[in-house]
């Protein structure tokens, strides 16, 4: 033991940078200087990259690492990838984190894991997947850096060490190389090793990750000739002369691993190192690795090889029991052949074996002939099984075995398979099926397995996907539940690929031989969706009267039932059919209960009924269903499109809402998550659109055009409906840069697109009032008539803000002489809606146009509330119209920020826009229904919160004293 330490510290020659790297890091990391000094500063987190070829001494310096991190007082998590473990879903994450919470009870657990527990629980092996659906891969990475972060804090200072990480699994991989750069922000040291001539594709991402030598990884450079040297007279003696040692150095070219091991053969032959025996080097080096290690292994006997042949086969961490079964060795032989390898340094430990080095564990490997490795792996998956590992751990010997129509490889593929994506390792979960389907199954588990490979390749590759149930719909199925199952998630599939068209074609050829009248309504519930968000639907009012027919009938005693209502709901706010009608049509569908995550449903549904109400005015109600779907996404762990979605329509909520900063940062969040999806799918269409529109609502026109430039957000448009509609946003953003011809040639074109199919409500897509704006200079009166029939079916929807919206429209391209009256009638109805932002708009033109008109009292008080609520919403464009217009009517508005003015109640805001028109006490009183002490204690209290000075404002005799502080 004394000579094995001694060799390990050796190794370390030459190492002096990397392991000031090393100690600088661990010094910044628990606050302590590296002399042990006082400490300094908040402790800081960083990453060390390792790179070097093989045995060139990584393992010893993260050994190194790993003991004076301990030394230290550093919690380590210690992982290493394996050769043969490369398949295992998440095999390195599990090293690194599982420890950590083994021994913990199931309630201990699920209290440390919270919400995350039956997400990363399985992932990490800690607990059984559900039956629900899986977590997406991008939901279990959120789990796992929550995880990792928790432990950082809680169990502060941290230190990873990933050793080998280019046979990292990819699952595990991805993960860390994404949660990396951000080990600085955290008290968390992450020090990686690999061999980068060895990076599989998927480990790319660790090329780009910055080590501490001028931000390049660590790369381990060859010992020099002095230090092989000093290595072979510790291991030799310092008899050891000049050549012997020269010539030490050149056959193992300064390999770390190479010397030690070749020193060990000298001494064990009993070699004299000198000048005279170092012709005997090259045939001893040999022996180390390659063909000369296997010619020393079969030198130890038939069974010893085959127990190296199933150790090997094994993979890392071996048991000698499970290897001795794989080897088909009695637990005495075993025992001998463990021993002797042991003895000729090609295993170490004892009641978990592993390979001296990762490079004769290869060349172990490779040694096996082919068809005796096929065979191994064969008889390895069967003692997995039968030593009660289950079917996950045996799939990656599976793999390597020949197809022969084995029902039992079938069976524990697709076992595996399923406890995998349930996991959350759908790549996993389709390599098993597709090896499954290679077997083959048996002729009537063809369609299953299909079913199942095309399931587990729904979220990474949707066109595989369709391709695989397509396959299996034309296998014989003898299950009608399963055939059914194939169409819900091909048509599913197909929807989301933005191929709304073959998904509803698909559903209706099924509905015409489908004899179960429940599988039947349940199909036409599915065709009715995907039909509501086909932007080429060629006959919409046809199926609106058909859905309307069938959904008044049903009594939504189950979800099929009430998925009908939930789409009659939406229909009614499209078409425009009073608001009244819309929600007591959403109250229907909730009825019985509408979750957003209900096991092979889609959440479209829940989503267009929690719309429904903010479209009629009643945005409360929309965003307590938005919450507890939301709750329903993170439970799932679906944090990619699903999530983006719900994040998306939250912000549109906002904005709607009038609460501008609230709502970008939503919309941002949902842009990122719709980012990870990926450019052109439907969640990225969405959260672009409403990003543009809050844009352009608080005046950023420029952002606005930039945002749709860097996104390509142009023609041509989705097939799919998306909200709020992009064509209309697109004209929208063309009008608002002046481009007035090309708005009116989009939103014309947006018109044709919809009317059509019966969409008639401007309150979900006001294109005819755009279109009027923008026609409004070389048509006015086309523009004018546009803009009416918009107001008048605002008023056959009801929804105030929809009417307010129109109307205030309306008015721009209205003549000067009723101007006015439309805008007064905008701004009674908006003051009934919770549509704040376009109150402000409303208010600001209406201000506008009395102060035109000479009524410049009139003007004030609405230029002044206008303001006030365009601070609120955030709507810096609107603010800077706002005190614009104000200027221009001789008053000077106070520059109030929105943090100001949240402080003040209503009665202390309308105290102080009268205040700043320069009214008097008394006149404050009066126009707002008061006693004047009353007026004055408002006023006292407006300038306490505002920090300004009240003196001057409790007399009438000089109106103009104290103003100031309002209006300055």
């Amino acid at each position: 033991m004394m000579q094995r330490s001694a060799r390990s510290s050796r190794t370390l020659l030459e190492r002096e940078s990397e392991l000031a790297a090393v100690d600088e890091a661990l010094g910044e990391l628990t606050g302590l200087r590296t002399d042990g000094a006082e400490p300094h500063g908040r402790p800081r987190g960083a990453l060390l990259a390792v790179a070097g070829r093989a045995g060139i001494g990584k393992t010893t310096l993260l050994a190194e690492v790993r003991r004076r991190a301990a030394a230290r007082g550093c919690t380590v998590l210690a992982a290493r990838g394996g050769d043969q473990e490369q398949r295992v879903a998440f095999h390195v994450a599990r090293q690194l984190l599982q420890p950590q919470f083994a021994d913990a009870a199931e309630a201990d657990l699920r209290g440390r894991l919270g919400s995350w527990y039956d997400i990363v629980g399985p992932a990490l092996g800690l607990c059984a997947p559900t039956d629900g659906a899986p977590p997406d891969p991008q939901g279990l990475r959120d789990g796992l850096d929550w995880v990792l972060t928790h432990l950082a804090v809680l169990r502060t200072p941290l230190v990873l060490v990933l050793d080998d990480a280019h046979w990292a699994d990819p699952e595990s991989l991805h993960w860390l190389a994404a949660f990396a750069p951000r080990a600085e922000e955290l008290p968390i040291l992450v020090v990686v090793a690999y061999r980068p001539d060895e990076l599989p594709d998927h480990a790319e991402p660790f090329r780009a990750l910055p080590g501490r030598a001028g931000g390049r990884p660590l790369d381990l450079e060859p010992l020099s000739a002095a230090a092989v040297a000093r290595l072979v007279r510790e291991t030799l003696g310092t008899h050891a002369d000049d050549a012997f040692c020269r010539e030490c150095w050149a056959v193992t070219a300064g390999n770390p691993f190479e010397t030690v091991e070749l020193t060990a053969k000298v001494h064990d032959r009993g070699v004299t190192p000198t000048e005279g025996a170092a012709h005997l080097l090259r045939d001893l080096a040999a022996a180390v690795k390659g063909s000369g290690l296997v010619a020393r292994l079969e030198r130890l006997g038939t069974s010893t090889v085959r127990f190296a042949w199933a150790c090997a086969v094994l993979g890392t961490e071996i048991h000698p029991r499970l290897a001795a079964a794989v080897a088909g060795l009695g637990h005495e032989e075993a025992a001998d052949a463990a021993d002797a390898l042991r003895g000729a340094r090609i295993l170490t430990g004892v009641e978990s074996l592993e390979f001296v080095h990762p490079l004769i564990a290869t060349a172990v490997y490779r040694a096996i002939p082919p068809g005796v490795r096929v065979a191994l792996h064969g008889q390895a998956a069967w003692c997995v099984v039968n030593d009660g590992r289950g079917a996950a751990a045996a799939a990656r010997h599976l793999l390597e075995t020949h197809p022969d129509g084995d029902p039992w490889v079938v069976q524990q593929l697709r076992a595996a398979a399923a406890e995998t994506l349930r996991s959350g390792a759908p790549d996993a979960a389709r390599r098993y099926l597709a090896r499954a389907l290679r077997e083959p199954p048996a002729f009537e588990d063809r369609a299953a397995v299909l079913y199942e490979l095309g399931s587990a390749s729904l979220l990474t590759e949707p066109a595989t996907t369709v391709n695989h149930l397509r396959a299996a719909l034309e296998e014989p199925i003898a299950a009608p539940d399963l055939r059914h199952h194939i169409v819900y998630r091909l048509s599913q599939v197909l929807a989301h690929s933005d191929r709304l068209a073959e998904a509803s074609d698909t559903l209706a050829r099924e509905i015409k031989v489908t004899g179960d009248a429940r599988v039947k309504l349940r199909m036409i519930a599915e065709q009715f969706m995907w039909d509501a968000f086909r932007a080429d639907e060629p006959d919409h009012p046809s199926r609106s009267r058909r859905m309307a027919r069938l959904a008044d009938r049903l009594t939504g005693r189950d979800l099929t039932e009430r998925y009908i209502i939930g789409l009659r709901t939406w229909d009614a706010v499209l078409r425009g059919e009073p608001a009244h009608v819309a929600l007591h049509h959403a109250e229907r569908a909730l009825a019985g209960g509408l979750g957003w995550a209900e096991p092979d449903r889609g959440f479209e549904v829940p989503v267009l009924v929690a719309l429904a109400f903010m479209y009629a005015d009643r945005p409360g109600r929309t965003e307590e269903l938005f919450a507890a779907g939301i709750a329903d996404f993170e439970r799932q762990g679906w944090r990619g499109a699903h999530l983006s979605f719900a994040y998306t329509l939250l912000a549109y909520v906002r904005f709607r809402r009038g609460r501008l900063a609230e709502a970008e940062d939503f919309v941002r969040a949902g842009l990122r998550l719709a980012e990870r999806v990926g450019p052109g799918t439907p969640a990225h269409w969405y959260a672009l659109g409403v990003l543009i529109e809050v844009l352009l609502a608080r005046g950023r026109v420029t952002e606005a055009a930039r945002v749709a430039d860097d996104h390509c957000f142009g023609a041509p448009f989705p097939a799919a409906v998306v909200f709020p509609d992009a064509q209309t946003v697109y004209g929208e953003l063309l009008l608002a840069r002046g481009l007035t011809k090309e708005a009116a040639t989009e939103l014309a074109s947006a018109g044709r697109r919809l009317e059509p199919r019966g969409v008639r409500n401007p309150a979900w897509c006001p294109w005819q009032l755009h279109l009027a704006r923008a026609e409004a200079l070389d048509a006015p009166d086309r523009a004018i008539a546009t803009a009416l029939e918009a107001v008048a079916r605002a008023r056959q929807f009801g929804a105030p803000s929809a009417v307010g919206q129109a109307l205030r429209l309306a008015a721009e391209v209205a003549p000067g002489s009723t101007r006015a009256k439309l805008l007064e009638e905008s701004v009674s109805h908006l003051e009934r809606s919770p549509a704040a932002y376009e109150l402000a708009c409303a208010l600001v033109a209406l201000g506008a146009e009395l102060r035109r008109t000479g009524r410049a009292r009139e003007a004030a008080e609405h230029l002044y509330r206008g303001l006030d609520t365009a601070v609120q919403c955030g709507a810096d464009g609107l603010i800077e119209t706002a005190r614009d217009e104000l200027t221009a009517a001789g008053l000077r508005p106070r520059r109030l920020h929105s943090t100001e003015t949240d402080t003040l109640t209503s009665r202390e805001r309308r105290a102080a826009d009268l205040a700043a028109e320069g009214r008097t006490e008394a006149e404050i009183a009066k126009e707002m229904s008061v006693d004047e002490p009353v007026a004055v204690r408002l006023l006292s209290s407006v300038f306490r919160k505002l920090g300004t000075d009240s003196t001057g404002l409790r007399t009438a005799s000089d109106p103009t004293q104290g103003r100031g502080e309002l209006r300055d």
